[in-house]
């Protein structure tokens, strides 16, 4: 027993000096003053027998963050398992390297990058390794979308492009999302690619950085340009009478959304003036997604008191848009729709409005895109969930996913873009208004199309990963056998254009009034996040005999507490 202990300590011992070990390595090789000093006394804390500071030590060097499809995303910090410069120069590296394979030297590269914390020095660092490396990097003169990153890559020429965000996650995160030449985010094979060239990278003092300033900025006329083209999205009317409230969510959204709808002869948008300015901190919100609970209240607040006929809100980076309508039958007087409501609403608008092409959305979206394509005799495709792959869509003409991701304009924004969509949106919510006729009076004209198909989400949040693959392995080897009283009558993967997702990350439950297999009223899919630690899961019922969608609202809100019973077990 006492040579047991004995081993047992000598490995505790060993396993902390790897660890004091491995954050001196860092500290010698870190360029930031202030995660080199957080760093500095966690590990001295640690050091000194302090549990709680050898916890957090051991989380920070637990692995590290995984460039994936994605590319990196994660929480603000020193350690490989955070984000900050050592990891942002790794990947510049990782990056430059690969097209440097891929396509020689003096790749042009557009770099982008937001309002949080530490965005413009990621941004900076990356285009310094870029000029080092012998490709041509172009930075942003300032904070702007990711939406005008994504339409720089194309307008440029770029090889690739790289903006800094972390979208719409919470203030202590941020990221770097890659774009190749076409203008969309990576997917399978190069962000495997990528991320073996970055685990390649070696020393960081042998990484050669030019001077920033020596990086060209990205031309004011490419600014020019995409405010130009978003004109070009909407004709010539005299149905420009709209009031609408705006928020961009304490991002940067505002001056290019601001630009963009006056010069289309919008009247100026009715800001909510406490979130106008960028700000990392989001001071109002606990979640800086237009899609959480009591986002949008101070949105609310200032339509009634301005009487709008719309509420419009984008993202910190404003690649995503909410909406909100006024409805009486709802508390408050005001309803969000939902990302599917929004997708549907909008492809129904540009298909009768004469768009031709392929009309796209993912297998976690609503399969109404598919009844208003086919209606309107256009292509139609259904992909793995993310931009990354919608975007990749042959004749893509429109795309939309249920996260309030919409792309309007796929051949210059080959991406979703809350701005440009926010537009379109204002010039149907225009001509309805000159109709006599609002947002809900259209979405009773989708619902027409679609059989009264209604979405609804269910998010089971954990810190703990096993936890989350030890939920989906449950749910699908002893699936329940009703939800809310609504039949589970098929288990499957997630599976689009041929493609299936591995097991652990997808799972498709049929729902019926039969346990006939085959003959399903709707859907639940079921599946990990890949930006957040949660567990999603995708609900949508039908029914074309129903006099009206309150109905199927009523089944679906039945699902939603059988989903939330089930995963209750596991709290």
């Amino acid at each position: 027993m006492t040579q047991s202990i004995e081993r047992r300590g000598t490995a505790s011992a060993a396993i902390s000096g790897a660890l004091f070990g491995a954050a001196r390595a860092w500290l010698a090789e870190d360029p930031d003053p202030v995660t080199r000093a957080e760093l500095s006394e966690l590990l001295e804390a640690a050091e000194s027998g302090d549990a709680v500071a050898y916890g957090y030590l051991e989380d920070r060097f637990d692995g590290r963050l995984q460039f994936g499809t994605a590319g990196l995303r994660g929480e603000l910090g020193a350690g490989p398992n955070r984000m900050n410069r050592v990891t942002v120069l790794r990947a510049a590296a990782g990056l430059a390297a690969f097209l440097t394979a891929q396509h020689g030297p003096g790749q042009v590269v557009a770099v982008g990058y937001d309002a949080r914390h530490n965005s413009r020095r990621f941004a900076e660092d990356t285009a310094e390794v870029m000029l080092g490396a012998g490709h041509r990097p172009f930075l942003m003169p300032r904070e702007l979308p990711t939406p005008m990153l994504a339409f720089s890559v194309l307008r440029l020429g770029a090889a690739a492009g790289v903006m800094v965000t972390a979208s719409h996650n919470p203030a202590r995160d941020n990221g770097y999302k890659v774009y190749l030449g076409d203008g969309s985010q990576i997917n399978t094979p190069n962000d495997a690619l990528i991320a073996a060239c970055i685990d390649a990278v070696g020393a960081l003092a042998d990484v050669p950085r030019g001077a920033i300033d020596d990086v060209e900025a990205v031309p004011e006329d490419v600014i020019e340009a995409y405010a130009a083209r978003a004109r070009e999205l909407v004709a010539e009317s005299e149905h420009r009478d709209l009031r609408f409230v705006y928020t961009a969510m304490h991002g940067v959204g505002f001056e290019l959304f601001r630009r963009v709808v006056t010069s289309a002869g919008f009247a100026e948008p009715i800001s909510v003036a406490e979130q106008q300015q960028p700000d990392p901190d989001f001071p109002t919100v606990a979640f800086p997604n237009p899609e959480e609970p009591g986002a949008l209240d101070l949105a609310f607040a200032l339509a009634r008191e301005q009487g709008a006929d719309v509420i419009i809100a984008n993202d910190p980076d404003a690649d995503r848009m909410a909406l909100a309508v006024p409805d009486p039958s709802t508390p408050g007087g005001w309803r969000r729709l939902s990302g599917d409501d929004v997708g549907m609403l909008l492809g129904h608008y540009l298909a009768n409005a004469g768009r031709r092409g392929t009309f796209g959305t993912s297998i976690v979206s609503s399969e109404g895109l598919a009844a208003i394509a086919a209606e309107a005799k256009v292509g139609y495709a259904r992909t793995l969930t993310g931009f990354k792959w919608i975007s990749k869509v042959p004749d893509l003409a429109y795309g939309y996913e249920e996260a309030i991701g919409y792309c309007v304009d796929p051949r210059h924004v080959n991406d979703k873009d809350g701005i440009t969509a926010a537009l379109i949106t204002a010039e149907f919510a225009a001509k309805l208004k000159a109709e006599g006729r609002t947002l809900l009076d259209a979405l009773a004209d989708v619902d027409r199309v679609t059989g009264n198909l209604v979405t609804a989400q269910v998010s089971v949040r954990s810190d703990d990963p096993e936890q989350i693959q030890t939920m989906m392995r449950v749910l699908r080897r002893e699936p329940p056998e009703r939800l809310g009283g609504v039949v589970v009558n098929a288990v499957g993967d997630l599976t689009a254009g041929g493609r299936t997702l591995p097991v652990e990350q997808g799972l498709w439950l049929g729902l019926g009034r039969e346990r006939e297999l085959g003959q399903h009223d709707g859907w639940v899919a079921v599946r990990p996040s890949g930006t957040e630690p949660k567990l999603k899961c995708y609900i949508e019922l039908g029914d074309r005999g129903a006099v009206d969608r309150s109905v199927v609202v009523d089944r679906i809100g039945a699902v939603r507490g059988g989903l939330e019973e089930w995963f209750g077990q596991f709290a």
